[in-house]
């Protein structure tokens, strides 16, 4: 019996915006700068503080969405999704579920069958996380918190389980990402960390 992928992608894109999702912290190069130089009790998590909604972060999460043929929502609402991970301080993340930013998308992909219509489900703003550093010394291990990256804007897409093999994702993403960098909202750096692509993959008989 022959079997087939289903696959959907959850693709992370960190706007270039100048400065973090809801604060005035300025948005660094996690890779060139010292830790936690650019923290601010709002993107620290520290209690009691009140977070403002970046306009830039919007309107560039707004061009994709129209780039990527989707409707946007009159209305779009910030939640709180609740995880608890040391480089989340607040102990939950400000991002979008129950009414997102824009949806039912799609992107034109080329393959080697011809074009394919990858329908996009939902395109969304959040925070980012921080980052941890594990590291070992003199046999104790340790792990290290740099909040640098903690609320910088983060554009999630979501695509439906359309994509049906390696070659099709690879077209997806990379014609995602150009996307993105011909917008401006986004460098495409991916070994810095700037966008993320994860999958879900299930297998099913083929056809």
């Amino acid at each position: 019996m022959k079997y087939e992928p289903v696959i959907g992608l959850e693709v992370h894109a960190e706007m270039q915006t100048c400065s973090k999702m809801f604060c005035g912290c300025p948005v660094v190069d996690s890779t060139r700068v010292k830790p936690n130089v650019a923290v601010c009790p709002v993107c620290a998590g520290m209690p009691g503080v009140l977070p403002v909604v970046n306009r830039q972060a919007v309107e560039y999460a707004l061009r994709v969405a129209l780039a990527l043929e989707c409707t946007v929502a009159k209305t779009s609402l910030f939640e709180r999704k609740n995880y608890f991970y040391p480089d989340l301080p607040k102990g939950y993340q400000i991002s979008q579920y129950q009414n997102p930013l824009a949806q039912h998308g799609r992107l034109v992909i080329d393959t080697q069958s011809g074009e394919r219509v990858i329908r996009i489900n939902r395109v969304h703003l959040e925070e980012d996380a921080g980052k941890l550093t594990h590291v070992e010394k003199d046999g104790q291990h340790y792990s290290l918190v740099d909040l640098n990256r903690a609320g910088v804007a983060l554009l999630e897409i979501v695509s439906e389980p359309d994509l049906r093999s390696v070659e099709e994702a690879r077209a997806y993403t990379e014609g995602l990402r150009a996307v993105l960098r011909a917008l401006g909202v986004n460098s495409g750096d991916m070994e810095k960390g700037v966008i993320r692509f994860e999958a879900n993959i299930s297998i099913r008989p083929a056809g």
